[in-house]
């Protein structure tokens, strides 16, 4: 058929995926699960995925400790203790703060966040110094641990991995 493409035909000299031969294939992106030592084991999750181009995804983390016991005390203490969390993944997948790119912020109460951004600026600074990647704050209803005010994930890109 005349000026009709089929799909595994090439446009511009390039295949789709789907078309090209199994042993021409580039090798698929691999990640690796990160778990810091000591900490109590993550269950349906990891604490961080590390991918062959270095990105390391960290999942959302709460203010809770090592064995998975909240802190007291609310906003302030779970947000130090939630940011640590993160160096600690971070530094078990062979990076440092400053490979930290970006910062998401769920937090459950917006006014308590913007009443203590002096607290919040301290707090901050103690774990990440001062290293102020992309950040975004999404306010939310509810996490999954019912005493959890505030949780974050992150985005690191660690250069050793390449």
């Amino acid at each position: 058929m005349r000026g009709h493409r089929r799909k595994t035909d090439t446009v511009a000299g390039i295949r789709p995926r789907h078309s090209v031969p199994h042993n021409e294939r580039k090798a698929e992106l691999m990640s690796q699960s990160i778990q810091p030592k000591d900490w109590a084991p993550a269950r349906g999750y990891s604490n961080g995925m590390l991918m062959d181009d270095g990105t390391l995804h960290v999942s959302g983390q709460i203010g809770w400790d090592k064995n998975k016991n909240l802190v007291k005390g609310g906003f302030i203490p779970q947000m130090e203790q939630a940011l640590k969390n993160i160096t600690d993944v971070v530094a078990a997948a062979g990076g440092e703060i400053r490979d930290i790119g970006r910062l998401t912020w769920f937090v459950r109460d917006k006014s308590e966040y913007a009443e203590k951004q002096k607290e919040v600026g301290q707090a901050y600074q103690r774990v990440f110094g001062k290293h102020f990647p992309a950040m975004s704050m999404v306010v939310i209803t509810e996490l999954i641990e019912d005493e959890a005010v505030v949780e974050i994930e992150a985005t690191a890109y660690i250069k050793s991995k390449l």
